[in-house]
């Protein structure tokens, strides 16, 4: 078992890694009501990063579920604006991935250059007021009309939806087929009967808004659905897939920073005469976190390689998924106590680094969620 990146793979991380650290902002988000903007966007498209797992033949990079995560590590790793890194790596996986490989070839001609190159961002719009966890309970409707279909609910929560060009987005088209009566959708901004709210105030990931959409009397051409009609559950559970696998991968990197960081806060700051480090309350808490990293690292890459090797993942998944959330939070946590008063600051601190990691146990599926895949599939 070789746990080497091939020459190919370190280069491509070496060389993002030097180009994010010269090409992209550094500064965190000095406020809630702070986001990116497009020309910080451009910038991230402009180093491939928006369209990694796009075909070459539309401007993306080709890559791979592995070589997805390797890229979003570093990227994380290197930019301090958690929130940008996030909003990229949503665009890709909730969005790219299902319009990648369910839109009829003349969609993908349509919006695939554009999500390569970054002149079109994109939003999931799957979250609803009362259905969250249980994907099942959606209410937003497509009604068949003429040419298309007329759209009417709300979605609470869309990532980067503020700024978005196009939403992928389900709807209910049969109330009485369950799961197969679902429906996925990639609607452009600006047809008539979409709204779209401003950025909500979130405890963490600022660099990255979202907002509300609206939908009432929409009207979406036919073209625009991904996949056949009550495929929808099939879509989202296909671009789940790619986002627990290999969105966390940007958590890898942020929590690479962070104990970076940890180490020569313990080696520079002195108390009672002596570096912090050398007190075993510090150096035992460092190197707990060095193995939980270690260890998600690990889960990260077989989950990403049982998808490339089109093995069954889901189970890989949600344990990697897992497992990075809540070592996100628990070396957040320690961070804060080894920094001190300094890791309630802001910019890039541990105080920030652990609003930014918070959310990681709620989105693409609980924590409570990922047990119960793992529970399941044991046959509890």
């Amino acid at each position: 078992m070789d746990f080497d990146l091939a020459p190919e793979q370190q280069k491509r991380v070496d060389a993002l890694r030097t180009a994010v650290r010269t090409g992209l902002p550094g500064a965190v988000r000095s406020s809630p009501d702070a986001h990116f903007s497009r020309t910080e966007w451009a910038a991230a498209a402009a180093l491939g990063l928006t369209g990694l797992c796009l075909p070459s033949a539309f401007g993306g990079g080709g890559l791979g579920a592995l070589d997805v995560a390797l890229c979003l590590e570093a990227f994380g790793d290197e930019c301090a604006d958690t929130g940008l890194v996030f909003g990229v790596a949503a665009h890709l996986l909730a969005c790219v991935v299902p319009i990648r490989d369910f839109a009829s070839g003349s969609l993908l001609d349509e919006l695939a250059p554009g999500l390569a190159d970054g002149s079109v961002i994109a939003a999931n719009a799957m979250t609803e007021p009362e259905a969250g966890s249980d994907v099942g309970a959606l209410t937003t409707t497509a009604t068949r009309a003429d040419g298309g279909y007329r759209l009417d609910g709300v979605k609470s929560f869309a990532s980067n939806g503020p700024l978005a060009d196009v939403f992928v987005t389900y709807a209910v088209t049969d109330p009485d087929a369950a799961f197969l009566g679902i429906s996925a959708f990639a609607v452009p901004r600006g047809v008539p009967g979409l709204k779209i709210g401003g950025p909500v105030a979130k405890t963490g990931l600022w660099g990255c808004p979202a907002g509300r959409v609206e939908f009432d009397g929409c009207f979406v051409p036919e073209r625009y659905r991904l996949g056949e009609e009550g495929q929808g559950s099939g879509v989202f559970q296909h671009s789940m897939g790619w986002e627990r696998a290999c969105l966390f991968g940007l958590y890898l990197g942020v929590l690479a920073r962070q104990l970076r960081q940890c180490v020569d806060h313990a080696r520079t700051r002195r108390q009672f005469g002596r570096p912090i480090g050398e007190f075993q309350a510090v150096s035992h808490r460092i190197a707990d976190m060095r193995a939980r990293l270690e260890a998600a690292r690990l889960l990260v890459h077989r989950a990403c390689w049982l998808l490339d090797e089109n093995r069954e993942h889901r189970a890989a998944a949600a344990v990697s998924k897992m497992t990075v959330s809540e070592t996100a939070i628990a070396n957040s946590l320690d961070a804060v106590r080894i920094f001190g008063g300094a890791g309630y600051l802001g910019g890039d601190s541990a105080g920030t680094q652990l609003r930014d990691c918070v959310p990681t146990a709620i989105f693409s599926g609980t924590t409570d969620m990922q047990k119960e895949i793992l529970t399941r599939e044991m046959g509890l």
